[in-house]
């Protein structure tokens, strides 16, 4: 008898979940929420999960009140005798907390999959992981997406006639090696230096970029300091265009504003986070038919690398 399969959205990622769930062929599952005045809320599946296997879309943005729900989701699957629980988070929050810079500080990237392995879950399912060694805080499977899938077609089809891949800073640069490798265009660097966290104090860039078209290669875009920042000193030094591809658009504190007064033509995100973007400059494209077919191909038992381009 073949195993049922059954989606669920947190209400943090319910849009993008319905679009996952369409493109899989099936509906998503009715569930409810009860919410207690003190701000304490209660997740209930409101149709029968047993014995099947289940998926539970909720990207941790903001932390605290979406990863708990998605925990006590969890928690209620596992309770209810459904038969694999895995837990769909598009952004994975907490990912920059994935090893300790300095002493006294939490791993927090690590504390996360503890949670949810204690929760009950069985696999877990995300994309563009700030720091890739996070797969190995999981005792469960972890099936780990990469956004080059929609972001390299979308820069093909820009024609750029002079091409050139970025890392905003020294990090990136494995990353922007990989699309630079595939798209066959040179590589630079930006390096950084940083006062505190969101702020930097100095930056310079590593490579040639004279009158060429730069695209800005990232994981994330929270306060959007670092690409302006980025974008605005490469159009001093002669670049021709810049412009952003980012998996995760988070977009804190006035980002839109600094992206607006930026150099940067465009910046480019998928919906891992559901935003209502107020900038012409923002670009925004759609996840949801890859995570279906790496559903699907989980579910049949088969490889997910041929769902990637790089």
């Amino acid at each position: 008898m073949e195993t049922p399969v059954k989606f669920f959205a947190g209400r943090g990622s319910r849009d993008l979940a319905e679009k996952i769930a369409r493109s899989y062929g099936i509906e998503l599952g009715n569930e409810s929420v009860i919410e207690f005045a003190d701000g304490e809320f209660e997740p209930s599946f409101d149709e029968t999960v047993r014995g099947a296997d289940v998926f539970l879309i909720q990207s941790t943005v903001p932390p605290s009140d979406n990863l708990m729900e998605l925990l006590l989701m969890i928690d209620a699957a596992k309770r209810a005798s459904a038969h694999n629980i895995i837990a769909v988070m598009p952004y994975f929050g907490y990912a920059r907390q994935d090893k300790k810079g300095k002493p006294r500080v939490p791993i927090g990237a690590k504390l996360v999959a503890n949670l949810l392995i204690a929760a009950g879950v069985n696999r877990v399912m995300t994309m563009d992981l700030h720091a890739d060694q996070i797969q190995g805080f999981f005792e469960v499977p972890v099936d780990h997406l990469y956004s080059s899938t929609i972001f390299i077609p979308y820069i093909e089809s820009l024609n750029l006639p002079n091409l050139v891949i970025a890392s905003p800073d020294m990090g990136g640069s494995k990353r922007a090696n990989t699309y630079a490798r595939f798209l066959n265009s040179e590589v630079v660097i930006c390096y950084k230096h940083r006062e505190k966290a969101n702020k930097i104090s100095k930056m310079l860039v590593i490579g040639d970029i004279k009158d060429k078209d730069v695209v800005l290669v990232d994981d994330m875009v929270d306060t959007a300091g670092t690409l302006s920042a980025a974008a605005d000193l490469m159009i001093q030094e002669g670049a021709n265009s810049v412009r952003a591809v980012c998996t995760h658009g988070l977009f804190s504190s006035n980002a839109i504003q600094r992206i607006e007064n930026s150099k940067l033509d465009e910046i480019v995100v998928t919906n891992t986070i559901s935003k209502m973007y107020k900038s012409h400059k923002i670009k925004e494209l759609c996840i949801a038919k890859l995570f279906a077919e790496t559903i699907q191909s989980v579910m049949q038992k088969r490889s997910i690398s041929s769902n990637f381009i790089c």
